[in-house]
């Protein structure tokens, strides 16, 4: 008598499809758990992402520029960069400058404090904000996420300028993983 003798079968199916599976074959497979451990290990480190982002400081005498910005971002991720820029003497126009190539296939998409104004120069997103004293903090947030194509790495500076003087400056790499 045959596992299926009363049942009628589709075509194309027999019941060596349908009979229960015997032996090793009917469990898991070691090799999965040994992916799936390995997988959760190497996430535990945060080489994939979701450790605290470092931070980056450069010093000049009139200033200093802080940047905190998260590495590695993954793809389609938000994320947050921090800059604060601490003055050692008075800065009459403080500008942010971001080149191009750092936010090459990035959307930002706030910035806090909103800048006085805005422009391209120089291949830089420049953001010119209000006086500084000597001893005053200035501290910007932005917003942003990373486009889909971006995979590798996006790297390029941030300088501090007082107007279209060049004060100090950090480069950053950063790692984009799928």
């Amino acid at each position: 008598m045959t596992l299926m003798a009363n049942t009628d079968l589709p075509d194309g199916i027999d019941e060596r499809h349908v009979a229960p599976i015997r032996g090793i074959r009917a469990h898991a497979s070691p090799l999965a758990f040994i992916v799936l451990g390995a997988t959760l290990a190497i996430a535990a480190t945060g080489l994939l992402g979701g450790a605290p982002a470092p931070v980056t400081s450069v010093s000049a005498p009139a200033a200093s520029l802080e940047l905190k910005v998260a590495r590695p971002l993954r793809s389609g991720l938000f994320f947050e960069t921090h800059i604060r820029v601490t003055a050692r003497q008075a800065i009459a126009k403080p500008v942010i400058g971001v080149d191009a190539s750092l936010w090459r296939d990035l959307t930002i998409n706030s910035q806090v404090p909103a800048p006085a104004n805005e422009r391209f120069k120089d291949g830089q997103y420049r953001f010119e904000y209000g006086p500084l004293k000597a001893g005053e903090t200035l501290e910007v947030k932005i917003d942003g996420q990373t486009n889909p194509p971006l995979i590798g790495r996006v790297s390029g500076s941030v300088t501090l300028l007082d107007d279209d003087t060049p004060l100090t400056e950090a480069h950053v790499t950063i790692p984009v993983l799928p």
